[in-house]
């Protein structure tokens, strides 16, 4: 099977709405906006350990991909991604981001890759950039939390717009197309900030689905960005 399309670095601002945000009533409603302004999709699973939320599955990704028509991110924010990672590749998913915190984090990027897929690893708040040093040479995406993980809404957390000039610093090094994504506490404002300490993919979940008209919100932060 070839595996989905996934968008590469350009050197423009991408810009990933969070479905966790969506209205479960009609998400095809919900998603509509964000069809052809969006980069791609991102589903926040999580399992109720790794942190004190539950989600989704991978049953949600085919529906999440018809709604949006855009590639799906699945973000797993589980204590043991490996368990998923067969399961939501199956389902479609274009891109596979494990926590670098879960356990098996360095099997499961290889993992990733090996199926064909893009591979991201993500960091908590208080996760080293030291801990990406090991993968730099094949992820796809560095996802520096900009909140604790685990509840949308929060707000933004300024005091890592280090980490993220430090990995934009890593990344141009590398000499690779890494995506340097936020995610937590993203609006308007937050991700001007971010922006200038050198991140271009934005996830964005209440900020987007709050607003009175979705889609003229996603065409203004792409200009802004």
């Amino acid at each position: 099977m070839k595996p989905p399309f996934f968008p590469l670095p350009s050197g423009r601002a991408a810009l990933v709405p969070s479905v966790l945000a969506a209205d479960f009533t009609c998400l095809k409603h919900s998603l509509a906006p964000v069809r052809k302004l969006a980069d791609w999709v991102q589903v926040d699973v999580m399992d109720g350990h790794f942190v004190p939320n539950l989600s989704f599955g991978p049953g949600i990704v085919p529906g999440v991909a018809a709604a949006s028509g855009l590639p799906v991110d699945a973000h797993l924010m589980v204590e043991e991604p490996g368990r998923f990672i067969d399961a939501f590749a199956a389902a479609g998913a274009g891109l596979i981001t494990v926590h670098a915190e879960a356990r098996g984090a360095g099997a499961c990027v290889k993992k990733v890759k090996a199926l064909g897929l893009k591979a991201g690893l993500a960091l908590r708040p208080k996760t080293p950039l030291s801990k990406v040093l090991p993968y730099l040479q094949v992820l796809d995406l560095i996802l520096i939390m900009t909140v604790e993980p685990g509840f949308g809404g929060q707000a933004f957390m300024p005091e890592m717009m280090p980490k993220v000039k430090a990995a934009r610093n890593l990344i141009t090094g590398s000499g690779r197309g890494i995506w340097l994504q936020v995610d937590g506490g993203i609006n308007a404002l937050t991700a001007g900030t971010a922006a200038l300490s050198g991140a271009d993919s934005f996830v964005i979940g209440s900020a987007l689905f709050s607003a009175g008209n979705p889609a003229a919100f996603l065409r203004g932060l792409k200009k802004k960005l």
